[in-house]
């Protein structure tokens, strides 16, 4: 199964992506992760990648899109992959359909995170990550631990990012907006598109993206 979230920044993508890598066995690919990864692999791509980012350019879609296709004819996903933070724009978004054509593969599903502007204001205002695992934190939903220990690995290094503040988040939701949101309209032209609550207890989403997947 290969599976996009769409989302605006703090829906909740990246929460419910673990759930499913967790119960589902499949494999998280984000952009991010994949970049950082191949800058230090030593590897001709891993080599594009660092060049670019040193001189402080933007990776190209065609460079993100080779990542990918080492990932998907290389990887062992049991339970196929989720895409994160990828595709961004209608041009990746038709990129990566012709790279999974070209495969043999198939995007299974889409599901659209949907959250009102203000509800996530208030909600990644009040994120915080452990500094070690990664595991998200909200003051409002999901508290760090009174003991001072995260509850998923035990350390004690809770952070915040800096630009987790209205005003950066605000900045963000247009940039996404406007680059990203067009993205909707165009997998539910393809019948992929499935939208769920964002809002809701962590569980209570998950819970409706499994009926999705199982559906």
């Amino acid at each position: 199964m290969n599976l996009i979230l769409l989302g605006p920044p703090g829906a909740g993508k990246g929460t419910q992506a673990r759930i499913l890598v967790e119960g589902r066995g499949m494999v998280q690919l984000s952009t991010g992760d994949m970049l950082r990864e191949a800058r230090t692999s030593g590897t001709e791509m891993g080599k594009r990648v660092a060049a670019v980012m040193d001189r402080g350019d933007l990776v190209t879609d065609e460079i993100v899109i080779g990542l990918i296709r080492e990932k998907l004819t290389t990887g062992t996903a049991p339970g196929g992959y989720i895409f994160d933070g990828f595709p961004r724009t209608l041009a990746q978004a038709d990129a990566l359909g012709a790279l999974l054509e070209e495969l043999g593969q198939s995007l299974d599903a889409v599901i659209e995170m949907r959250v009102d502007d203000e509800a996530l204001v208030a909600r990644i205002t009040a994120r915080s990550t452990c500094g070690d695992c990664g595991e998200v934190y909200n003051d409002l939903t999901k508290p760090w631990p009174a003991d001072g220990r995260c509850a998923n690995c035990g350390g004690t290094n809770q952070t915040r990012r800096a630009d987790d503040n209205a005003d950066s988040l605000r900045t963000r939701l247009m940039a996404y907006y406007k680059q990203t949101s067009p993205l909707i309209g165009y997998y539910h032209a393809k019948g992929d598109l499935h939208s769920v609550d964002g809002l809701g207890e962590i569980d209570a989403v998950a819970a409706a993206i499994e009926d999705l997947l199982d559906g």
